[in-house]
């Protein structure tokens, strides 16, 4: 109870209650900084005028989410039905509540009657598997009726009332017919799986609010199967669990003209005795890996993209080298342990085992890292040598073995 009340005061010192409203014609174009953290868009809200709290931005999401129940029973707020949703296999039935009327400020823009889900508990525990900390998604019913341009170099999400969007230069912007269904944006594009094999036409969900570059649903198409190297792996985190699958390169992901080559693609089976008339026909996602390599504008009324490239356009897909996946724990969420390790990777081979926690890597206290920058550390070049020193069941045990590409 002391920490509920210490929590309320220290949110109503905090809460920034400005000259706030919605797009107008008074107010054509809102600008909200973000932060870009593990490669998901992160906005600071303000919770009924009273919380500060941070959501993902996701247009792969149809509807705002409050992950964190305790908030909003913490102000009282009162839920008029439950709601089933659908978790992470597509089979399991979870709950949340529909809360109404809920303020919500970002920056300068407000909605002051808004509708959102609550979620019973916190399904996707954000923080251990991202390293972020986040209360909550922020979905298509708030954003979907805007044109949205997301600068992912300036770090600045634009909100764009249609009615004053001038459409952008083409000699600048590429434009992309899209379709909007359910408040969420699909791209009909195509993929080359190797560089010898015709290119396959896919339709791919524009998902801001996965930090992977793509994911292909193998059986959703005759054409899709897996690349002649891939390792199983975590491929994902969604509501309810882990989404199982493997992991690999593909010669080429198409958007527009441009082309994204090697890129590092995740591969997910759909049970075909499952409903998957939500999927609306997909095959796979394009997320924020592959997105910020562009400067992005999603025009919903007009069922449009325009995209420009950046300077992230040519970077290498980059991937984990040491065959473990970590996660994060703590109250600073600078403790780090390790949730999976693959059979016959460098990690496996050291001795480095399931739950073991993280203490040092190359002499560097892993407490100094972010979950992001401690996983970049075993990005690095083929042949690097790694010494981590690591804690099992209350003993420090030394491991040591070199990165090398995995698939």
């Amino acid at each position: 109870m002391k920490n509920a009340v210490l929590l309320l005061f220290l949110a109503l010192c905090l809460a920034k209650v400005g000259q706030t409203q919605p797009l107008s014609e008074k107010r054509q174009r809102i600008d909200i900084p973000f932060e870009l953290e593990n490669d998901l868009i992160v906005i600071k809200i303000t919770f009924n005028q009273m919380l500060p709290l941070r959501f993902i931005f996701d247009t792969g999401a149809e509807f705002t989410i409050l992950t964190k129940r305790e908030f909003s029973d913490l102000l009282g707020i009162e839920y008029s039905r439950e709601v089933n949703i659908m978790g992470a296999d597509m089979s399991t039935p979870l709950k949340a509540y529909l809360a109404r009327n809920i303020q919500i400020n970002m920056g300068k823009f407000s909605l002051p009657r808004h509708d959102m889900l609550v979620l019973q508990e916190d399904y996707f525990r954000f923080e251990e598997f991202t390293g972020v900390e986040v209360h909550g998604i922020i979905g298509a019913n708030l954003f979907g009726s805007y044109v949205v341009k997301i600068d992912y170099q300036k770090r600045v999400l634009s909100l764009i009332h249609p009615i004053y969007f001038d459409r952008p230069n083409d000699e600048k912007y590429l434009s992309v017919p899209i379709e909007i269904y359910n408040n969420k944006p699909y791209l009909n594009t195509s993929v080359k799986l190797n560089g010898s094999d015709p290119a396959i036409r896919v339709r791919m969900l524009i998902d801001t609010g996965a930090s992977i570059a793509l994911l292909l649903h193998n059986n959703t198409h005759p054409q899709l199967r897996l690349p002649e190297t891939t390792i199983p792996g975590n491929i994902g985190k969604g509501l309810g669990g882990i989404i199982e699958g493997s992991m690999g390169r593909i010669h080429q992901a198409q958007m527009g003209k441009y082309r994204l080559n090697n890129i590092v693609s995740n591969f997910q089976d759909i049970n075909a005795s499952l409903d998957t008339s939500y999927l609306n026909g997909r095959n796979g996602i394009i997320g924020n890996i592959a997105l910020k390599r562009f400067h992005m504008i999603i025009d919903y009324p007009r069922e449009r993209m325009y995209l420009r490239t950046n300077r992230y356009y040519k970077k290498r897909f980059r991937y984990d080298r040491s065959g473990m996946s970590l996660m994060a724990g703590g109250a600073q969420l600078n403790q780090f342990y390790v949730n999976r390790v693959i059979e016959g990777s460098p990690a496996y081979e050291a001795g480095i085992r399931e739950g073991d926690r993280i203490i040092r890597i190359n002499g560097i206290p892993a407490s100094f890292y972010t979950l992001r920058g401690i996983t970049r550390r075993f990005q690095g070049k083929i042949g690097k040598r790694m010494k981590v020193v690591l804690r099992r069941d209350g003993k420090k045990m030394k491991m040591r073995f070199r990165l090398r590409d995995l698939f």
